[in-house]
């Protein structure tokens, strides 16, 4: 595989670490803030962080609607927590006026894990991974309630509420509950550049 380019979304989030696991693969990364770096990059990834914020930043840096025509143009994008949220076609638990870029039909729901205590690590099974399971770190995070036909499940954890997907893919879209980016674990970031990023079509 040629060298890639990747933009990671930098207003505001935990991007340095997900920069760092794209390095790790020998793949240029660097933080992205300004829309016409859009046109430099094979690949997006929106970080971990506050999604209202990042929505919100996004707008006031006139990126908003710049990535959401990148995704619909079938722009490669991996969404990681607040990135999963943001690439949500539809949000339950939404803060009011709150938006997203969209692209995965998904219904996903806002600190379905519960708040900041309970946040917890689980060793998740994931598909397209090889053994051993992947390592998953949980911060206030998302999970998915609802998929449409032509979204893949990729993982899933188990809660008393029953069995809900924390990794999912559509087309050059990737998107996990869950912060790999901040494990020794970077096997989510090859899989995006190996599997999704090198996928020609939606």
């Amino acid at each position: 595989m040629s060298q890639l380019v990747v933009g990671v979304l930098s207003l505001q989030g935990d991007f340095r670490e997900h920069i760092s696991s794209v390095e790790r693969y020998g793949q240029r990364a660097f933080g992205l803030n300004r829309r016409e770096q859009l046109s430099e990059i094979d690949a997006l990834i929106l970080p971990g962080g506050e999604s209202t914020t990042i929505a919100k930043l996004a707008k006031a840096f006139d990126l908003f609607e710049p990535i959401k025509k990148f995704i619909e143009e079938g722009g490669a994008v991996y969404g990681s927590c607040a990135g999963m949220i943001l690439l949500a076609d539809s949000i339950e638990g939404a803060a009011v006026g709150q938006e997203s870029f969209g692209g995965i039909d998904m219904t996903v729901r806002r600190n379905a894990f519960g708040r900041q205590v309970d946040s917890f690590e689980s060793d998740i099974d994931f598909q397209g991974i090889p053994l051993p399971p992947v390592r998953g770190v949980f911060i206030r995070a998302p999970w998915v309630e609802r998929v449409g036909a032509h979204v893949q499940v990729l993982a899933e954890v188990s809660t008393s509420e029953g069995s809900h997907p924390v990794a999912v893919s559509q087309g050059r879209l990737l998107a996990t509950s869950f912060h790999p980016e901040i494990t020794e674990d970077f096997r989510i970031h090859e899989y995006f550049l190996n599997e999704i990023v090198g996928k020609s079509t939606r």
